[in-house]
């Protein structure tokens, strides 16, 4: 938390300095609009326009990657109790498998004992 008030802080100090030296004042022409600001004032605002085109422009990607992230994880967790499932059948069927060798051996100890007599 702390490297971020740092981080914001420096950035503020830089932005700070920035205003401070560019105080020309610069007439900007779009379309039929026309603005006078400082040329700080003028960068910045082309910065943060740029920010939010940007931001504007990413954000069909990142709803779609996000929709995905949705559907995989609930995929996942389908997938995780089917392996639930199937690990539960394999535990009964060890059982099963135990308990066969074990009548099996109790045949084989039978068998011997038969023999023997």
């Amino acid at each position: 938390m702390l490297i971020f008030l740092i981080i914001g802080l420096l950035l503020g100090g830089v932005s700070v300095a920035f205003a401070l030296q560019n105080i020309e004042v610069v007439t900007v022409t779009f379309l039929a609009w026309q603005f006078e600001g400082s040329l700080a004032f003028v960068i910045l605002l082309s910065l943060v326009v740029g920010m939010l085109v940007s931001t504007l422009l990413s954000l069909p990607a990142t709803i779609k990657k996000s929709f995905q992230i949705s559907t995989l994880k609930k995929h996942n967790e389908s997938l995780k109790g089917a392996l639930n499932n199937k690990e539960s059948e394999l535990r009964v069927e060890r059982s099963k498998l135990a308990t066969n060798n074990a009548y099996l051996d109790d045949l084989e100890k039978n068998r011997e004992d038969e023999v023997v007599k």
